[in-house]
């Protein structure tokens, strides 16, 4: 008696796995161009004459007009701008990074009388519109004497109601018996939050930093509104000079725009594997 054996059936997942491949890559592409395509223009424009602004014919190739770039260096204190930026972006993000681990901490696994309340009330400010509170705050700053200060440009911007939201979505997400066996040992609260919650929050914690801190370098209309001298304001507002009752000096401003912008795309750049694991951790999970 001969035993027959059957050939192993193809895989159709395979087959179709294989075949996703190549679309996959062609639509990453055909989506970074999408995206790429504004900051090429602006490079583009950057490069060209005055005259070329707006033609269609000149969206393409640049005339390499260099010397739009030393004009727009020389129309503002660019490296006091840049100072202020990094200055106001740094504390506005290491504040609000405080606010959210510390309110996050309490909301996920303090229990207290009226937490959810509260919880409810910070959520609900992300309902109210910015530009409702625009004249309020400009009030409130004038009578404290905060305009045209870095105050007015960090302190109201030091709590992250998203950041907030984040973190103690992961905490609440912890197991409760970390902390009850670190309570036993006799560990403080604030020994609970430094010395474990803080490390398993880690995902959080680059996500808020990178949203706050691209948040705040790109900024204008709240310290456009804010401040009136250039040794405060930050870049974005120092685009500003290029607008003036003769029109708009677009290739200036696009120079401008060009050089404002290398530091940002560099810094996400450099952080956005931290990123991207971030983001994929916020699913839930502790992570060992």
């Amino acid at each position: 008696m001969s035993i027959t054996t059957r050939p192993a059936p193809v895989r159709r997942t395979t087959v179709r796995r294989a075949g996703r491949g190549p679309l996959r890559r062609v639509l990453i592409v055909v989506v970074s161009l999408v995206f790429l395509l504004p900051f090429y223009y602006v490079l583009v424009s950057s490069l060209n004459r005055a005259n070329d602004v707006g033609s269609i014919g000149q969206i393409l190739l640049p005339h390499w007009h260099f010397d739009n770039y030393s004009r727009a260096w020389k129309s503002a204190p660019w490296l006091r701008l840049f100072g202020n930026t990094l200055l106001i972006a740094v504390c506005t993000a290491a504040l609000a990074l405080a606010t959210s681990l510390l309110a996050g901490f309490a909301f996920g696994l303090m229990r207290f009388r009226g937490r959810n309340v509260l919880f409810g009330l910070v959520m609900a400010v992300m309902m109210i519109p910015a530009t409702v509170l625009i004249i309020p705050d400009y009030i409130i700053a004038t009578d404290i004497h905060w305009l045209n200060t870095y105050w007015i440009q960090i302190v109201p911007w030091g709590a992250s109601v998203f950041g907030i939201f984040l973190v103690r979505q992961f905490f609440a997400g912890l197991p409760e018996e970390l902390f009850d066996a670190a309570e036993l040992d006799g560990a403080s609260r604030f020994r609970m939050f430094w010395s474990i919650g803080v490390p398993l929050v880690r995902p959080a914690i680059v996500i808020i930093i990178i949203n706050v801190f691209l948040a705040t370098w790109n900024s204008f209309l709240w310290p456009f509104l804010m401040t009136s001298d250039q040794s405060v304001q930050p870049v974005e507002v120092g685009l500003a000079a290029f607008y003036g009752a003769e029109g708009t000096d677009y290739t200036g401003l696009s120079a401008a725009v060009v050089f404002t912008t290398l530091p940002v795309l560099a810094f996400f750049l450099a952080l956005q594997r931290h990123f991207i694991t971030g983001a994929m951790s916020t699913a839930g999970g502790v992570r060992g």
